[in-house]
């Protein structure tokens, strides 16, 4: 697996006397590339190597070319897209005048984490291990998989990817003498914590005082799916004072607060409940694990549960391990054994990941077990800000962010109710409420040429940046655009219908609509490929001889390549190209940033 060459005598020496310093650079969207980022740490600790451990949109670009030792951690997003957090580096490592030597001093690897259900696996970690090779770093370790898929999670290629990195490490860059690796158990605790009076005063909101987030006022929260349909997806209006800029495509950053009534009950469970309030300040001890975002100085437990800390995640494999050192049931012990062993794998998926199990209700079960305080972030994943899609033009709408968002409900395979942390949130809200929201980059670029028409294909919540991009094109005057858009039930959720009607008959906007399940019993479905299909000539015209650009948003599941595959049938059938020949140009349409996603898991 190592693929590190041979080394002359001076350069062991040099790498024996050289700082064992190393850098882990992640990049994800739920959390899991922070979280296997935290465990190659804790892994390399154990070849006394000190770690610094940074989200990639938290590291500084420019200062890659000082870092000798570099581990970078990639999620996977939509069609194969690099997370958000990595596209400022990533565009720093494409730029054109970089020379080929430039990181010639740089020893580097790459584990990427992804799901073989789609096409794409772990796109972005190998373009990412392609680009450092082309630039002169040298990959010292096979680029490692995590494959979402394998019946360990991720961890059934990371335990042996991190195995070989360890041995490659100690080969690179030998112990001291007199050192040894240390045995793996419990480790120790990420933070200290000091218990303060109870009059003590909280510190300022560090979410408060970030810039990149400004103060928002609710000023609407509307239900846009009809009332007796099963899904509950609202429409929501937010000012600033602050004179806010975004483009379409960008969205909205949103730290949600969980219920105050579960986190009561949790806090119950865990056996808090009579110090919940009690303030005490937090030291990171262990630097090379990660902390949640903005979190203050001071706390308490009710605090923590209720803005930083997840108890209604599912938890993964790491959170068993850890439990287990906290279980004083015998029975509950074995059986924890069980499940992070290699044979109790497919045992722990059906008990936790296949039902939905979350950290409060596991706690439940293992009764003996007895968390103190000073593991919590170890055991418990951050309380992740959410991302969502804007849904308005900063144009038409000055000082104002529009969202579509589908309120998350469900019932369980053990036909238990849950609910989406931060959509919970944010259906509560009422106008006159207030609360942070910060924005970031998306992936959507507009022509400038009022030439060039724009097709979009948004169904579901997946308008909301198609909405964007439409009130942005009609206000610049622009009528050449095109929606596609697909829904279940014209009456029931096809949402902002009005809007595109009426721009419809202004003659600003095409529009298409395929309502799925509105066609009689039997007769197969409609769905927003099947329109394109239908409009195959008008969409080589658009795509093919107009050149325009398209933009797909909306679940990253079988829609996106269903509806590539009706533009390539399009390129075929009326661009006269072979079936080779119009996969190609779909490809190519992707590298020249004329076929956009913006799409979800």
């Amino acid at each position: 697996m190592s693929t590190h060459g041979d080394h002359g005598t001076g350069e062991d020496d040099q790498h024996s006397s050289a700082s064992r310093e190393l850098l882990i650079l992640y990049a994800t969207e739920t959390g899991t590339a922070q979280e296997t980022a935290d465990r190659i740490a804790r892994e390399c600790r154990r070849v006394h190597f000190h770690c610094r451990v940074q989200s990639m949109d938290a590291y500084p670009p420019e200062t890659l070319i000082s870092e000798h030792l570099v581990i970078f951690v990639v999620s996977t997003t939509g069609w194969g897209a690099e997370p958000r957090a990595m596209t400022s580096l990533w565009n720093m490592l494409l730029r054109s005048d970089l020379p080929d030597d430039l990181f010639e001093d740089m020893d580097f690897c790459v584990f990427g984490l992804g799901d073989t259900a789609y096409e794409k696996f772990c796109w972005p970690a190998k373009k990412l291990s392609r680009r450092m090779q082309s630039l002169g770093g040298r990959e010292i370790c096979s680029r490692g998989e995590g494959d979402e898929q394998h019946r360990l999670g991720v961890d059934g290629a990371l335990d042996p990817w991190v195995e070989c990195l360890l041995d490659v490490l100690i080969q690179l860059y030998p112990l001291p003498h007199e050192q040894h690796s240390i045995p793996t158990g419990r480790p120790p605790p990420r933070v200290s914590l000091s218990d303060l009076a109870s009059n003590t005063s909280l510190n300022s909101d560090p979410l408060a005082e970030d810039a990149k987030f400004h103060t928002a006022l609710v000023k609407c929260n509307r239900r846009i799916t009809a009332e007796d349909w099963f899904q509950d997806v609202r429409h929501f209006e937010f000012s600033f004072e602050d004179d806010i800029k975004y483009n379409p495509g960008d969205v909205a950053v949103i730290h949600p607060f969980a219920a105050a009534s579960e986190v009561d009950s949790f806090l119950v469970t865990m056996g808090w409940a009579n110090v919940a309030d009690d303030f005490f300040t937090i030291e990171h001890a262990m630097l090379d694990q990660t902390l949640p975002d903005h979190l203050p100085k001071v706390v308490s437990l009710r605090i923590l549960f209720t803005r930083y800390l997840d108890f209604n995640a599912v938890p993964r494999r790491s959170f068993f391990q850890l439990l287990r050192y906290f279980a004083t049931d015998e029975l509950e012990r074995e059986k924890l054994d069980e499940f992070v062993s290699i044979e109790g794998a497919d045992e722990m998926y059906d008990y936790c990941q296949r039902v939905k199990r979350t950290a409060w209700e596991v706690l439940s079960e293992f009764r003996s077990a007895r968390i103190p305080r000073e593991y919590v972030f170890d055991l418990f994943s951050p309380l992740r800000p959410r991302e969502f899609s804007i849904a308005s033009s900063v144009e038409l709408h000055p000082r104002e962010i529009h969202l579509c968002v589908a309120i998350v409900r469900y019932r369980t395979k053990l036909k238990i109710h849950r609910k989406g942390v931060c959509t919970s949130y944010l259906s509560e809200l009422k106008p006159g409420d207030i609360l942070r929201i910060g924005i970031r980059k998306g992936f959507i670029s507009l022509p400038t040429d009022p030439n060039i028409p724009v097709v979009c294909v948004g169904p579901g919540t997946g308008i909301a940046p198609m909405r964007a991009v439409i009130e942005q094109r009609i206000h610049e005057g622009y009528t050449n655009t095109t929606l596609y858009f697909g829904c279940r039930s014209a009456h029931k959720d096809q949402h902002y219908h009005s809007e595109w009607e009426s721009h419809a008959e202004a003659q600003k906007l095409r529009y298409h609509v395929a309502c799925s399940r509105d066609g009689p019993e039997g007769v197969k479905r409609t769905y927003v490929q099947d329109l394109m299909k239908n409009d195959a000539q008008y969409i080589w015209t658009i795509l093919g001889q107009q050149r325009g650009i398209l933009i797909i948003s909306g679940s990253s599941n079988k829609m996106p390549t269903a509806v590539r595959e009706a533009v390539r049938g399009a390129v075929e059938r009326f661009g006269g190209r072979s079936n080779v020949e119009a996969v190609e140009y779909v490809a190519a349409m992707e590298r020249e940033g004329r076929l956009i996603e913006e799409c979800w898991s």
